[in-house]
């Protein structure tokens, strides 16, 4: 059929095209007369107009029908960029140590924002030191040594609570240390209490593996000495408690060693206070505020393999939830961001599976009225409640957030019918001594 128009178009070209002439003749050569020839068929007309256009018509409609390359759509778009990103974490997977695509504190061009906080530092509770991640368990065993000068008792508890990271087998090596302990107390006339047993099973599988024990025990006066064993050739080695020590209170020392807690470096909030700013909604976190693993990288990798297929696939709200919940569990720290009404924003850095009321008395430390009752905005107007035992993870405020700071409106209707009003300056004057740009 197309080819059936196309030859009709060819036809109509040629028709009014005009007379033709062989290529030897010349131009202005008049013709000769022909001598008379029977009448010649009259040539076939031309098709009509309303022909042309139905030709052109149905050409028009065939051409439709051919299949046309389609560009890429967005679904194929998502999806290549999906497949891009897996073989840059399958290199990553591959060498564990190199940065992943996670990691927002590569170098920066030229250009580029600067980092919202310099990265996460904490405080040693022995020290008061400002400690960065990797320099913790370092310096918190090295003050706690340090201790041992000054007492030793508290020192050897916290290396007990500290050193050793199987929290059962401290809790068991402590139930049997605070046992050796009652029965000292409960029988203080008979010396055999007052004995212990190095090589006894008891004391090697439960004590002796434990770092910190041994420490202990000398501390509140137990001495190492050799005794003969009844019914046993030769002698084996024992700790001892002295008479001296026997009139101390060790009911106070066993109290003091089960209530003994590990010594964790704290996180240092890093308070800053900013002058107003448009950049106030905008984070750029380092590298720190991240908690990725090989594992995890490639746990990753394997969760963005199955995005690909749910792509085309419909998912409820509580499927959609459980995956940025899933999302957020890639982040330890999170940055806030309160801003007052003035313009002026107040930043610190928390865990991110902290609850909400600690985010409410980081801010009452830094008011000026701090016993007023406050509401805290989140991005969309909402409220959080100081009440309220969710973490950071479960309140979208995870790793970075922007909140607004007002006085509880209630409490201000109050003040406004007793004559009074709240201090016209929020925060505090040494904290407002340190105010700087927001870069």
């Amino acid at each position: 059929m197309k080819k059936f128009f196309q030859e009709i178009k060819a036809d109509i070209k040629f028709k009014s095209a005009g007379p033709g002439q062989k290529l030897a003749e010349s131009a202005d050569k008049s013709p000769k007369e022909k001598p008379s020839q029977p009448a010649l068929r009259q040539p076939r007309q031309g098709p009509t107009d309303e022909a042309q256009m139905a030709a052109a018509a149905a050409l028009a409609r065939l051409e439709q029908k051919q299949p046309k390359v389609r560009g890429p759509t967005s679904q194929d778009s998502i999806r290549n960029q999906v497949r891009k990103e897996l073989l840059a974490e399958a290199a990553i997977s591959a060498n564990p140590e190199s940065p992943g695509p996670h990691v927002v504190s590569e170098p920066k061009e030229e250009g580029s924002d600067p980092l919202a906080v310099s990265g996460v530092y904490f405080t040693c509770p022995l020290t008061g030191a400002i400690l960065r991640k990797d320099q913790r368990e370092a310096c918190i065993k090295e003050a706690i040594l340090s201790h041992f000068a000054t007492d030793p008792v508290a020192a050897s508890i916290m290396k007990i609570h500290t050193f050793n990271k199987d929290r059962d087998r401290v809790k068991l090596g402590v139930d049997t240390i605070a046992k050796y302990l009652d029965n000292i107390h409960l029988h203080p006339e008979e010396e055999k209490y007052r004995k212990i047993k190095l090589q006894n099973k008891v004391f090697q599988e439960r004590i002796n593996c434990l770092e910190g024990t041994h420490e202990f025990f000398e501390a509140i006066g137990f001495q190492k000495a050799l005794l003969p064993v009844p019914d046993q050739d030769g002698q084996e080695e024992f700790y001892v408690l002295s008479e001296e020590a026997l009139a101390q209170s060790l009911e106070q020392r066993k109290e003091q060693l089960l209530r003994g807690e590990p010594v964790r470096a704290q996180l240092a909030r890093q308070r800053r206070l900013f002058r107003p700013s448009p950049l106030a909604a905008h984070f750029h976190l380092p590298g720190d505020f991240f908690n990725l693993t090989a594992e995890e990288v490639r746990r990753e990798q394997r969760l963005r393999s199955e995005a690909v297929e749910r792509l085309s696939v419909l998912r409820t709200k509580a499927m959609r939830e459980k995956e940025e919940q899933r999302e957020m569990r890639k982040y330890t720290y999170t940055l806030l961001r309160v801003r007052f009404p003035d313009g002026c924003v107040l930043q610190g850095t928390f865990y991110a599976r902290e609850r909400v009321g600690a985010l409410f008395s980081f801010v009452r430390e830094a008011l000026q009225s701090d016993w007023l009752p406050f509401e805290l905005l989140a991005s969309g107007g909402q409220k959080l409640s100081e009440d309220e035992n969710l973490p950071f993870t479960e309140c979208g405020l995870v790793p970075s957030a922007l909140l607004t700071f007002s006085w509880d409106a209630a409490v201000l209707e109050d003040l406004k019918a007793a004559g009074a009003q709240p201090d016209p300056s929020i925060l505090k004057p040494e904290l407002l001594s340190t105010m700087e740009q927001l870069a």
